[in-house]
């Protein structure tokens, strides 16, 4: 904590929310980078609570919080808003440190959709296609379960992020 803001520390890892599984359901998050673009992330559809930082990683659903992924030669399954080296940004709506930006994710059953800003960017329904794998450190392929973990995304001592708010909401029946 820092002025009554979560703020990421330290190396690869996360902190979790450790209430149980959620689903059907929207995560709404609001967020800002320290400097003008930093790297951090969502965890959801995590299936076990984590014990090791790589296993939300390989078998969650990161929701990115990058804006310039090419500066670290990557490609835009990698922006802000995207789960992880999976989905294309449908749009680009995250704004620069120290802008606020929200973020709601919504986990419908197997869909899981994200808007920034309130502009929509990812919208998937789990066995859509995805590419292939194109280095070690993204995430295994595969179905994630409909509940699951979630969780802040702590990347690096460089890449700091402050969140002020975190709220989950059911989604109406």
């Amino acid at each position: 904590m820092e002025n009554g803001l979560i703020r990421t520390h330290g190396g690869m890892g996360l902190l979790y929310w450790k209430g149980g599984k959620i689903g059907n359901c929207v995560l709404h998050v609001v967020y800002k980078m320290r400097d003008h673009n930093d790297n951090s992330g969502v965890f959801v559809r995590i299936p076990l609570e984590p014990r090791e930082e790589w296993m939300p990683v390989h078998y969650g659903y990161e929701v990115q919080i990058d804006n310039e992924p090419e500066k670290s030669n990557e490609d835009e399954y990698h922006v802000t808003a995207t789960l992880y080296s999976l989905t294309k940004p449908l749009a680009k709506p995250g704004k620069p440190g120290p802008e606020w930006n929200t973020m709601d994710i919504t986990l419908d059953g197997p869909r899981t959709i994200v808007t920034v800003n309130g502009v929509k960017v990812t919208d998937y329904t789990e066995g859509q296609p995805v590419p292939a794998r194109k280095f070690d450190f993204e995430p295994q392929r595969g179905p994630r379960p409909l509940e699951g973990w979630f969780g802040l995304q702590n990347h690096s001592d460089n890449d700091i992020v402050f969140f002020k708010e975190v709220a989950i909401k059911p989604l109406a029946k």
